[in-house]
Protein backbone atom coordinates (compact mmCIF):
# COMPACT_ATOMS: atom_id res chain seq x y z
CA UNK A 1 0.00 0.00 0.00
CA UNK A 2 1.28 3.61 -0.70
CA UNK A 3 1.75 5.76 1.65
CA UNK A 4 -0.48 8.58 -0.27
CA UNK A 5 -2.91 5.78 -0.32
CA UNK A 6 -3.10 5.12 3.25
CA UNK A 7 -3.11 9.35 3.55
CA UNK A 8 -6.40 9.15 1.29
CA UNK A 9 -7.83 6.23 3.43
CA UNK A 10 -8.19 8.11 6.29
CA UNK A 11 -9.27 11.68 5.16
CA UNK A 12 -12.80 10.55 5.95
CA UNK A 13 -13.42 11.42 9.85
CA UNK A 14 -15.57 8.19 9.81
CA UNK A 15 -13.12 5.99 8.66
CA UNK A 16 -10.32 7.63 11.27
CA UNK A 17 -12.98 7.20 13.97
CA UNK A 18 -14.24 3.61 13.00
CA UNK A 19 -10.05 2.57 12.98
CA UNK A 20 -9.30 4.39 16.29
CA UNK A 21 -12.35 2.51 17.91
CA UNK A 22 -10.53 -1.19 16.24
CA UNK A 23 -7.26 0.10 17.72
CA UNK A 24 -8.75 0.31 20.81
CA UNK A 25 -10.28 -2.93 21.45
CA UNK A 26 -13.27 -3.06 19.70
CA UNK A 27 -13.65 -6.38 18.17
CA UNK A 28 -17.70 -6.56 16.70
CA UNK A 29 -19.19 -3.79 14.45
CA UNK A 30 -22.15 -3.39 17.01
CA UNK A 31 -18.43 -1.87 19.62
CA UNK A 32 -16.92 -0.01 17.28
CA UNK A 33 -19.94 1.97 16.31
CA UNK A 34 -21.13 3.03 19.73
CA UNK A 35 -17.14 2.97 20.68
CA UNK A 36 -16.92 5.42 17.34
CA UNK A 37 -20.10 7.42 17.71
CA UNK A 38 -20.89 6.40 14.05
CA UNK A 39 -24.06 4.87 13.38
CA UNK A 40 -24.07 1.57 11.94
CA UNK A 41 -24.48 1.95 8.43
CA UNK A 42 -21.74 4.36 8.45
CA UNK A 43 -19.59 2.04 10.47
CA UNK A 44 -20.09 -0.38 8.37
CA UNK A 45 -18.96 1.32 5.01
CA UNK A 46 -15.81 2.50 6.89
CA UNK A 47 -15.10 -1.01 8.14
CA UNK A 48 -15.58 -2.14 4.33
CA UNK A 49 -13.79 0.52 3.27
CA UNK A 50 -10.45 -0.12 5.82
CA UNK A 51 -11.07 -4.32 5.55
CA UNK A 52 -10.24 -3.72 1.45
CA UNK A 53 -7.18 -1.45 1.77
CA UNK A 54 -6.09 -4.17 4.58
CA UNK A 55 -5.41 -1.62 7.68
CA UNK A 56 -8.59 -3.91 9.77
CA UNK A 57 -8.76 -7.52 9.60
CA UNK A 58 -11.68 -9.33 10.82
CA UNK A 59 -9.76 -12.03 12.85
CA UNK A 60 -11.14 -15.51 12.98
CA UNK A 61 -12.69 -16.19 16.30
CA UNK A 62 -11.79 -12.24 18.10
CA UNK A 63 -13.34 -10.34 15.78
CA UNK A 64 -11.14 -7.31 14.03
CA UNK A 65 -7.85 -5.93 14.43
CA UNK A 66 -5.39 -3.59 13.35
CA UNK A 67 -3.26 -5.06 10.88
CA UNK A 68 0.12 -3.62 12.59
CA UNK A 69 2.20 -5.39 10.09
CA UNK A 70 1.01 -3.69 7.28
CA UNK A 71 2.00 -0.36 8.94
CA UNK A 72 5.53 -2.07 9.79
CA UNK A 73 5.79 -3.42 6.23
CA UNK A 74 5.43 0.18 5.08
CA UNK A 75 7.32 1.99 7.49
CA UNK A 76 10.45 -0.15 6.48
CA UNK A 77 9.73 0.18 2.66
CA UNK A 78 9.87 3.97 3.73
CA UNK A 79 13.25 3.20 5.05
CA UNK A 80 14.31 1.58 2.42
CA UNK A 81 13.04 3.96 -0.03
CA UNK A 82 14.86 6.44 1.65
CA UNK A 83 17.91 4.71 2.06
CA UNK A 84 18.04 3.67 -1.65
CA UNK A 85 16.80 7.43 -2.76
CA UNK A 86 19.99 8.80 -3.87
CA UNK A 87 18.37 9.86 -7.19
CA UNK A 88 17.01 12.87 -5.24
CA UNK A 89 19.68 15.08 -4.16
CA UNK A 90 19.68 15.83 -0.66
CA UNK A 91 22.68 17.86 1.73
CA UNK A 92 20.93 17.51 4.97
CA UNK A 93 19.78 21.12 4.91
CA UNK A 94 16.31 21.64 4.13
CA UNK A 95 16.67 25.06 1.92
CA UNK A 96 19.64 23.40 0.35
CA UNK A 97 17.46 20.57 -0.99
CA UNK A 98 14.20 22.85 -1.91
CA UNK A 99 16.68 24.42 -4.51
CA UNK A 100 18.18 21.24 -5.88
CA UNK A 101 14.90 19.32 -5.77
CA UNK A 102 13.35 22.23 -7.97
CA UNK A 103 16.00 22.02 -10.20
CA UNK A 104 17.53 18.96 -10.40
CA UNK A 105 15.75 15.51 -11.24
CA UNK A 106 16.52 12.22 -10.89
CA UNK A 107 19.94 13.94 -9.24
CA UNK A 108 21.65 13.62 -12.77
CA UNK A 109 19.38 15.60 -14.61
CA UNK A 110 19.52 19.60 -14.74
CA UNK A 111 15.54 20.97 -15.35
CA UNK A 112 17.08 24.57 -15.63
CA UNK A 113 19.42 27.26 -14.36
CA UNK A 114 17.89 29.13 -11.61
CA UNK A 115 17.47 33.13 -12.67
CA UNK A 116 19.31 33.75 -8.66
CA UNK A 117 22.78 33.79 -8.78
CA UNK A 118 23.30 32.59 -5.25
CA UNK A 119 20.85 29.29 -6.39
CA UNK A 120 22.41 29.45 -9.57
CA UNK A 121 25.90 28.80 -7.15
CA UNK A 122 24.56 26.06 -5.72
CA UNK A 123 23.15 23.67 -8.63
CA UNK A 124 26.53 24.11 -10.04
CA UNK A 125 28.56 23.10 -7.31
CA UNK A 126 26.41 20.27 -6.69
CA UNK A 127 26.84 18.92 -10.58
CA UNK A 128 30.37 19.59 -10.13
CA UNK A 129 30.38 17.22 -6.65
CA UNK A 130 28.69 14.63 -8.02
CA UNK A 131 29.90 14.76 -11.95
CA UNK A 132 33.75 15.27 -11.22
CA UNK A 133 36.15 13.52 -8.78
CA UNK A 134 38.59 15.98 -7.17
CA UNK A 135 41.68 15.97 -8.30
CA UNK A 136 41.19 13.57 -11.43
CA UNK A 137 42.23 14.66 -15.16
CA UNK A 138 39.53 15.13 -17.55
CA UNK A 139 40.01 15.73 -21.27
CA UNK A 140 37.31 17.87 -22.85
CA UNK A 141 35.65 15.96 -24.57
CA UNK A 142 35.12 13.89 -21.54
CA UNK A 143 33.69 16.68 -19.68
CA UNK A 144 31.30 17.35 -22.44
CA UNK A 145 30.42 13.82 -22.52
CA UNK A 146 29.54 13.98 -18.85
CA UNK A 147 27.82 17.49 -18.78
CA UNK A 148 25.47 16.40 -21.79
CA UNK A 149 24.44 13.96 -19.61
CA UNK A 150 22.89 16.72 -17.34
CA UNK A 151 21.61 18.70 -20.36
CA UNK A 152 19.05 15.98 -22.04
CA UNK A 153 15.70 17.50 -20.91
CA UNK A 154 17.20 20.96 -20.03
CA UNK A 155 17.40 23.90 -22.20
CA UNK A 156 21.21 24.69 -21.21
CA UNK A 157 24.08 23.09 -23.39
CA UNK A 158 26.76 21.80 -22.12
CA UNK A 159 29.41 24.07 -23.21
CA UNK A 160 27.52 26.80 -20.76
CA UNK A 161 27.43 24.33 -18.41
CA UNK A 162 31.09 23.46 -18.66
CA UNK A 163 31.76 27.60 -19.32
CA UNK A 164 29.80 28.15 -15.54
CA UNK A 165 32.25 25.76 -14.08
CA UNK A 166 35.15 27.00 -15.18
CA UNK A 167 34.25 30.63 -14.50
CA UNK A 168 33.03 29.84 -10.94
CA UNK A 169 36.23 27.67 -10.11
CA UNK A 170 34.63 24.38 -9.36
CA UNK A 171 36.88 22.99 -12.68
CA UNK A 172 40.26 24.24 -13.77
CA UNK A 173 41.10 23.84 -17.33
CA UNK A 174 44.76 24.02 -18.05
CA UNK A 175 45.82 22.92 -21.82
CA UNK A 176 42.51 21.11 -22.79
CA UNK A 177 42.75 19.84 -19.19
CA UNK A 178 40.29 19.96 -16.75
CA UNK A 179 40.39 18.58 -12.83
CA UNK A 180 38.15 19.56 -10.13
CA UNK A 181 39.44 21.50 -7.19
CA UNK A 182 39.41 19.31 -3.77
Amino acid sequence: MATDRLIRLFTDENRVRVFAAVALGAGTPEEVARAAGVPAKETALALLKLREQGVVTAEGGSGLAVAYELFRQEARAGREGAAQDAGNPGSGDADTDLVLRTFVRDGRRLVRLPAQWSRKKLVLRYIAEQTFEPGVEYPERTVDEKLRGWCEDGDIDHVTLRRYLVDLEHLRRSAGIYRRVA
